[in-house]
Parts: structure tokens; C-alpha cells; sequence
């Protein structure tokens, strides 16, 4: 899980960086198998509070960095 829930309380943003970073492990291993690409908004930017200036280098290494083509839609 990605975040625990959608405030910022006292202990932070609700946004676990490093359950990202896992998550997208996973969809790299998965989509390396299949042949396909990633589409995806700016996951965990939202109500969890997390920044893309974070999530950016995650998807970069994870995915891009494996030769997996990456469209991340902004939602506006």
C-alpha cells in the first residue's frame, strides 16, 4: 500500500515512498514479461501528499531505466 490514508496529521503525509518504490518494482517485472508499457497518473502526488519531485526518480529507475515506456497523465 502506497499511503495510509489522505491527511497530513502529525506524523506527516500519508505517502510511504518506499511502498512505491516496491509497487513499481513489481509493475517493472510484470510489464518487462508482457512486452508492455506503463500508464499511470502522478501516483501518490494526490490526497496522499507525496511529491512528484520523489515519485519522478522512482518511476525513472524502476521503470524507464529497464527500457519500459512510461506515460504519466496529469490530471487538471
Amino acid at each position: 500500500m502506497g499511503q495510509r490514508g489522505i491527511r497530513t496529521g502529525s506524523k506527516g503525509v500519508p505517502v510511504r515512498y518506499e511502498a512505491i518504490d516496491e509497487g513499481l518494482r513489481k509493475v517493472a517485472v510484470r510489464a518487462a514479461e508482457l512486452g508492455a508499457s506503463v500508464h499511470m497518473p502522478r501516483i501518490g502526488c494526490g490526497l496522499a501528499g507525496g511529491t512528484w519531485s520523489r515519485v519522478e526518480p522512482l518511476v525513472t529507475e524502476r521503470l524507464v531505466g529497464r527500457g519500459i515506456g512510461v506515460t504519466v497523465y496529469d490530471y487538471g
